[in-house]
């Protein structure tokens, strides 16, 4: 007997392993060369759907359905420039027609030439608003996830201390991720630098002048010591009427905890008294930013003691059709009164999801507290 033993992969299999990084390569050399380019890439899709039309009518069309031809379009509306989609969809109506031609028009059905139809209506749209973003393909949503993403990251606090605590509640106008709505944040040793902006509009429409003025006011915040003068000074630099901006600033110092409120516009900051139990709302004032050329605030200071909070919030939380707005910062004072006992961390969510009920609008919420 041979004292040999039979390997673990056979030579067949192991010939074919060794190959596959090699394929692989291959793969990524098409992809990335021969079909990055836009003409490479319409003779590909103008072949296979060619190819596709004569194999549903010489072959089989269980094997090769026309209906392939769909997918052949949402690449090209995906990949494709204006021009060269038109031509793609030249050649995918000539597929189609040779098979209508070559099996007669009632094997493509008239559900099919809908879909095609409107296929091609879609993939033209696509290929319009990327070539007037100047991307390719899925680049321009994936600009505006990083976007985004940016936003969210510019929209948290800083770490804080321990003997500190802080919670921030976004919840943008039917559920998108872009909203008129957003928080700009610094720290610089013991100084705590916050400010909410409210732009005016809700949703995706207030979304888009959003992320232009948080890159702004993120560059303005730490590095100007009047912020709000500086945010005003550079909205009324701008033209055209876009709407109003509303804002609040507020200025901590981690060490001593003596704050100062600065507003322009914006719903009344209030602060929980510890000593008294009682929510108490600041009396900083000011012109919404923008309007006047010259920006005078009104400002409003203090300190947070142990067990004391200062709660920010947008008008989306107390604004409400047909009710007075006043009544709406009275029942906002009356859940934070009944929620936030149980602690400023779960109380701040539950906060903002039983103010925002009821109605379709951008609303944050910003609460900082000492323990």
């Amino acid at each position: 007997m041979s004292s040999r033993t039979a390997p673990l992969i056979p030579p067949r299999v192991r010939a074919v392993l060794v190959r596959v990084p090699f394929l692989v390569t291959i793969v990524r050399f098409v992809r990335r060369t021969l079909l990055a380019r836009d003409s490479n890439l319409l003779t590909f899709l103008i072949v296979l759907a060619l190819v596709i039309g004569v194999l549903a009518a010489e072959v089989s069309t269980a094997l090769f359905s026309p209906s392939l031809l769909i997918l052949v379009t949402l690449i090209g509306g995906l990949q494709l420039r204006l021009r060269s989609l038109v031509k793609l969809l030249v050649g995918v109506g000539v597929s189609l027609g040779w098979v209508a031609f070559t099996l007669g028009g009632d094997r493509i059905g008239l559900g099919l030439t809908v879909t095609i139809v409107f296929t091609s209506v879609l993939a033209v749209l696509m290929a319009r608003t990327r070539g007037k973003l100047g991307v390719q393909g899925l680049r321009g949503d994936a600009m505006l996830l990083e976007l985004r993403d940016r936003l969210r990251s510019q929209g948290e606090l800083p770490p804080l201390p321990k003997d500190w605590g802080g919670k921030v509640v976004l919840k943008q106008a039917g559920g998108s991720s872009f909203g008129g709505d957003f928080l700009v944040s610094m720290r610089d040793g013991d100084i705590v630098e916050i400010a909410l902006v409210d732009v005016s509009g809700k949703g995706v429409d207030a979304g888009t002048r959003a992320l232009l003025l948080s890159g702004t006011f993120g560059g303005l915040l730490g590095s100007v010591t009047d912020f709000l003068p500086a945010c005003n000074a550079y909205l009324h630099r701008q033209r055209g009427d876009e709407g109003f901006v509303t804002a609040v600033h507020v200025r901590l110092n981690l060490a001593t905890g003596d704050y100062t409120i600065t507003s322009a516009g914006h719903p009344p900051v209030v602060k929980f008294d510890a000593g008294t139990g009682n929510w108490q709302t600041a009396t900083a004032k000011g012109v919404v930013l923008g309007v006047v050329p010259d920006l005078h605030c009104e400002p409003d200071s203090g300190t947070l003691h142990k067990g004391d909070a200062l709660l920010l919030y947008t008008d989306g939380l107390i604004e409400q059709p047909g009710r007075d707005i006043d009544a709406g910062l009275d029942r906002l004072l009356g859940e934070a009164e009944r929620l936030l006992p149980s602690g400023f961390r779960d109380g701040a969510r539950a906060l903002v999801n039983t103010m925002a009920s009821g109605h379709n609008d951008d609303c944050a919420l910003v609460l900082i507290w000492r323990p």
